[in-house]
């Protein structure tokens, strides 16, 4: 073979034939590459391509336009109390269907810039955002949204919520054929006129009338910006009961939408610059609603839809508004009737027959709000929202705006226990552990000062007193100081696996202070934990919900063990301290209907004395009661309490205290005793503490203290004004001298004011 040969055979890519063969395929051309060329990888592509297409003209055929499906005209909802008995019915279906040319044109453009910008120029549906929504519904992960307006009006006029398959491919096909059919103004109005805006609002002219209190004729382009942003969650985005994230979401959304009627042309810029966000008027509630039942009503539908977002039946909260507010459920609450009459008595009794804003404005500005729980079932047993649902549509019992103050203390305790930690010069921290009281005493870690140093009620100087007596008087100075012993990330961490929501806080020495917001639910939840020896238990509303075949539950309430259950049942023992030897004395120690009843509790009095606390518990229920001073004329900011009732002051040993007592020991059965496994047995009896000021070093003496203990507990001092989310962002600049903690035993004890139960702060 010549060179020539051997050239021609590597510009071949083959190997030189045998003398006298011809030359056969090319190498490599045998088995699974014969089996998939590009051409039969093309033709099967395109032979699936053509079966999909057949099996959509198929569909195409057999699918027609459906009349509107009987879940397009809502239902009543049941709601029931725990034993089966009748609690409320929600109202007739609200809607008036009118037609488009009475809306506005600029109004209506309002729902095309929030919903689907492409909406009079696509085919009515939106092929990439089905296919996603299909890929996620087989894979089990829900929809996503994406659809177009036609696709929303077939879901809601002609079919159902149902996350299928073949639901979506019906969606599909639907709107196809009635974008073909149909005008798009047709298709606007429909849609338009049959979605949900809430307050029991379907349809733009019930919208109108529920938020702006005018004909849909009348709505501006700012208002109808808010309706149209409204429909991507009614509930969530309502102004009247939206919090502070809901608010800023949905003034977001609705910028959102007419900014996209700049850019479509609809709305000149310059008229754009100068609106302003058209507040909603506060809703008209259904007269069944009145006192209790609204708040019970909210709070078991909020519930509901939580659920079914988290098990799946709804992709979002959009959804989960339109499944439950479409009615026909039978909606069962863990709420007891009888307690729940109890504790609105108890608010009266002790409450709000002593309030008369004729006398006194301030009583006004008093709003309650308390949550019952049982700490073995988690059960949500009784529930106190407000004066009246159509008078406070703001639900008291779970609005976390106001600081819980003292009642955070047990949660510093329970993390030192927890974490067995120690103090400065490495004492373990117990009940009968000695710190330094002094007032405003410079808070130290590692032998350097953090630059906070919190006032003590009256500025009073405890000198060494004990962990427990702390507790009984709230001193301030002591909890700031255990909480930089523990860590406050720890402290923080605690807080959450009992119940708070702490994610997004800070761990400042400030927080010791509970300068957080917190709900009377939440805290229920912390202090169930508590008395349910450290298993995670969560106030749970809602006890089930049926819908013709499907039953809703809510998972189990209560969960694993989130601290050790002796350092929960060493918190609960010295919180019977709080109670015996305490700031709630008057109200709870020395009621005449305690009959032996065991009681642990703890009050609290936030800066300013914008809130009062008292969160207590037996061994068979736990009720926090929160009072919290709200100004009743808009826009409701946070007011101090001073004076109401007559009284100097509200502390959480006054009306919070009285009214759990009055509730708490009406209700109960027999009396009955904690079962503690701990050291100090089941309860604290009252201690005896040294009065001096000393060092770390020195010994206590007796020699008597020069200012007398407060009658009062100390209100919660915040180095912010107005309670907030946030930790503040300067400590205490006061930095009198003050030693560490002390750990000598006590000797002396501090004499014990009779009216300490009156006077709590």
């Amino acid at each position: 073979m010549g060179r020539a040969d051997e050239r021609r055979a590597r510009q071949r890519g083959g190997r030189r034939a045998a003398p006298g063969s011809r030359r056969g395929p090319r190498a490599g051309r045998t088995g699974i590459r014969r089996l998939f060329t590009w051409k039969k990888l093309l033709g099967t592509f395109f032979t699936l391509c053509l079966l999909g297409m057949g099996a959509f003209i198929v569909l195409y055929m057999m699918i027609d336009i459906p009349e509107g499906n009987a879940d397009a005209k809502r239902q009543s909802n049941v709601y029931q109390y725990s034993d089966g008995s009748i609690m409320a019915r929600d109202g007739e279906v609200n809607r008036e269907v009118v037609d488009l040319a009475r809306i506005p044109k600029p109004v209506q453009r309002t729902f095309v810039a929030a919903e689907n910008k492409t909406f009079y120029n696509d085919a009515g549906v939106d092929l990439k955002g089905t296919a996603r929504g299909l890929v996620n519904t087989l894979s089990g992960k829900g929809a996503q949204g994406g659809s177009t307006i036609t696709q929303q009006y077939v879901k809601n006029y002609y079919l159902t919520q149902d996350q299928t398959v073949s639901r979506k491919l019906k969606e599909l096909v639907i709107s196809l054929k009635l974008d073909r059919e149909k005008s798009k103004d047709y298709i606007l109005a429909g849609y338009i006129n049959t979605s949900y805006y809430g307050r029991n609002a379907y349809g733009i002219q019930a919208a109108a009338r529920a938020y702006y209190q005018v004909d849909a004729e009348e709505l501006t382009v700012a208002q109808g910006a808010y309706l149209a942003a409204l429909l991507q969650a009614p509930s969530q985005y309502d102004w009247a009961v939206a919090s502070e994230t809901g608010r800023k979401l949905v003034t977001q959304r609705w910028n959102y939408v007419l900014d996209n009627m700049v850019e479509q042309g609809w709305l000149d810029a310059s008229e754009r610059s100068g609106m302003k966000f058209p507040e909603p008027k506060k809703p008209k509630g259904d007269p069944g609603m009145a006192g209790q039942t609204g708040y019970l009503v909210q709070a078991a539908n909020a519930a509901l839809k939580r659920q079914l977002v988290a098990e799946g039946t709804a992709e979002d909260a959009k959804q989960a508004d339109a499944l439950v507010d479409a009615g026909g459920w039978t909606i069962t609450l863990n709420i007891d009737k009888k307690k729940q009459k109890a504790l609105e008595k108890a608010v009266k009794t002790q409450l709000t027959d002593e309030l008369d804003p004729q006398k006194r404005k301030v009583d006004a500005d008093i709003q309650a709000g308390a949550v019952s729980v049982d700490p073995k079932t988690g059960g949500v047993v009784a529930m106190y929202g407000g004066e009246d649902y159509l008078k406070h549509y703001y639900n008291n019992a779970t609005r976390t705006d106001y600081q819980p103050a003292s009642t955070f203390k047990p949660v510093i305790l329970a993390a030192a226990l927890e974490e067995e930690a120690t103090t400065q010069d490495g004492t373990p921290i117990g009940a009968n552990t000695v710190y330094d009281g002094t007032s405003k005493r410079q808070v130290v870690d590692g032998g350097r000062k953090v630059g906070f140093a919190p006032e003590n009620e009256d500025d009073v100087d405890y000198g060494d007193i004990t962990v427990q007596t702390a507790m009984n008087k709230s001193v301030n100075s002591v909890f700031a100081q255990m909480g930089v012993d523990v860590g406050m990330p720890k402290v923080m961490e605690t807080a959450g696996k009992l119940g708070m929501a702490v994610e997004d806080l800070e761990a400042v020495p400030a927080q010791t202070l509970g300068s957080m917001g917190a709900s009377p639910l939440q805290m229920a939840g912390v202090y169930a934990t508590l008395d349910n020896h450290g298993k995670k238990t969560t106030p749970t509303v809602l006890k089930k919900a049926e819908h013709r075949s499907r039953t809703v539950t809510p998972p189990d309430a209560i969960g694993e063990q989130v601290i050790d259950r002796e350092a929960a049942d060493t918190v609960t023992s010295v919180l019977t301290g709080v109670v015996d030897d305490g700031t709630a004395r008057r109200a709870v120690r020395d009621n005449p209907l305690r009959g032996g009843q065991q009681v642990a509790g703890k009050t609290g009095t936030s800066d300013n004395n914008k809130s009062a606390w008292f969160a207590g518990y037996t061994p068979d229920l736990v009720t926090t009661v929160g009072l919290f001073g709200e100004d009743d004329k808009p826009p409701h900011k946070q007011v101090e309490m001073y004076g109401a009732g007559g009284n100097e002051r509200v502390n959480g040993g006054g009306y919070p205290a009285r009214i759990w007592a009055a509730y708490t020991f009406g209700v109960m059965k027999e009396p009955s005793r904690f079962d503690l496994r701990t050291r100090q047995g089941a309860a604290v009896k009252p201690s005896r503490t040294p009065s001096a000021t000393q060092s770390p070093s020195q010994s206590p003496t007796s020699e008597a203290p020069t200012t007398e203990p407060p009658t009062q507990e100390p209100t919660t001092q915040s180095p912010t004004q107005e309670p907030t989310t946030q930790p503040p962002s300067q400590d205490p600049t006061t930095k009198p001298p003050g030693g560490g903690p002390s750990t000598v035993p006590p000797t002396i004890g501090l004499p014990d004011d009779p009216d300490d139960g009156d006077r709590e702060q």
